[in-house]
């Protein structure tokens, strides 16, 4: 059973260019070696989104804050959650969420999903699906109608 101590799990940083804000995100569940669920602790700054607004077919998701306010958006709905709050969205329910930090301060969360075979993950705002299907190692996307598409990213 690997253990993991404090600043020696995997981190990745997004930079000033990235669309969504700069970002840090210490990836637990990949150190360990997890492959049924994904669980990384993100921390936003100020302005910093967690992603384009998006749900998925196949996969849970949950955030539970751990400093800081975060403005969580669902279908355009916006709702401020503080530390201690969490947020689950179930598999296959159209609710399209992301985070984004409109406080002073940085904002810390863990976050946790599950890791299907094959998921395909709506952006509903950039007209695109994310078809992935991890025994074949593939990503690729369609428009919301299924015409072949480009990523968006």
């Amino acid at each position: 059973m690997p253990v993991i101590k404090q600043g020696t799990a995997k981190h990745v940083e997004g930079g000033a260019d990235d669309p969504l804000g700069p970002y840090t995100a210490t990836r637990i569940s990949d150190t360990g070696g997890l492959t049924q669920f994904g669980a990384l602790i993100e921390e936003l700054p100020p302005g910093s989104s967690s992603s384009f607004a998006h749900w998925h077919s196949a996969e849970d998701e949950m955030v539970l804050v751990l400093s800081g306010t975060v403005t969580l958006i669902e279908n355009g709905v916006e709702t401020a959650l503080h530390p201690g709050d969490a947020a689950c969205w179930p598999a296959g329910q159209a609710v399209a969420h992301r985070l984004h930090n409109r406080s002073d301060g940085p904002v810390r969360y863990l976050a946790i999903g599950t890791r299907a075979r094959a998921d395909q993950v709506t952006y509903p705002d950039l007209d695109r699906v994310l078809h992935r299907d991890r025994d074949a190692d593939t990503v690729s996307y369609t428009t919301r109608d299924g015409a072949p598409a480009d990523s968006p990213f």
